[in-house]
């Protein structure tokens, strides 16, 4: 059931020049009970006093399964918006109002095919990094892959990029790829890819005998996959989908 409860920002770094990596830790003292995958909302009030809240993943990467000390999400910036002024000018040791945990973007126990496709755009990678624990879980059985397809439009937008990269290189079972839509990088690597990660999906092959989908972020490309893994025949059990919708 979720909670109300409030947070005050511990620590913070910018990602990109318009993302902001903010670490939490609740006022009252106590974890943050999740599950990877899931999401909070922040709650605040318009200029004019109307309530109003938005939704942001978990990024924290603990050990899977046990309660979080530091709560941490990624935010995007938006020109003119409500929360961007709240989060992007919040001073550490300030505090907001949060609930949560909420949502079912999580990994499946009962799910039982060989490959895992995460795809992603933007912060909507957030909910990936959680994972990693759950991820080498699975990797150690030995019978499972996984590929993250991730898409900006320059390296500088590759979020957590580099952990995804050690990740892939401490675990030959993951393999993560940078899909450059406008420029590709100052020094290219052999997992980048050009272009959007719907159309990179192909490359893949997806078949519904051995794949289950999950896509994050941008609302058009979440809709590009989820119709190009139906034409591949993967039906809709087997597509998990979370859509960013950025607010004002």
């Amino acid at each position: 059931m979720a909670d109300h409860f409030q947070l005050r920002l511990v620590d913070s770094v910018m990602l990109a020049p318009t993302v902001r990596h903010l670490v939490f830790e609740r006022v009252d003292g106590q974890p943050l009970a999740f599950q990877p995958g899931q999401f909070l909302q922040v709650h605040f009030h318009y200029d004019d006093g109307t309530a109003t809240k938005r939704s942001y993943s978990v990024g924290s990467v603990g050990d899977g399964s046990s309660p979080v000390q530091r709560i941490e999400i990624a935010v995007s910036y938006v020109d003119g918006g409500a929360a961007t002024k709240l989060l992007g000018g919040l001073a550490h040791g300030g505090v907001i109002d949060a609930s949560g945990p909420y949502g079912r973007f999580c990994l499946q126990e009962a799910d039982t095919h060989p490959r895992y496709l995460l795809l992603a755009t933007g912060t909507g990678v957030t909910p990936y990094r959680a994972m990693l624990p759950q991820i080498e879980k699975l990797l150690a059985a030995g019978d499972r892959e996984v590929v993250l397809l991730y898409g900006a439009r320059n390296e500088t937008e590759l979020l957590y990029g580099e952990e995804f990269e050690a990740f892939a290189q401490a675990h030959p079972g993951f393999h993560f790829h940078g899909c450059l839509s406008r420029e590709a990088r100052a020094v290219p690597r052999s997992s980048d890819r050009s272009g959007h990660v719907q159309h990179v999906l192909a490359e893949l092959g997806p078949h519904a005998d051995r794949d289950i989908a999950y896509l994050c972020g941008n609302p058009n490309m979440v809709d590009a996959a989820f119709a190009a893994l139906q034409e591949f025949g993967l039906p809709v059990k087997q597509i998990r989908r979370e859509k960013y919708i950025s607010s004002r």
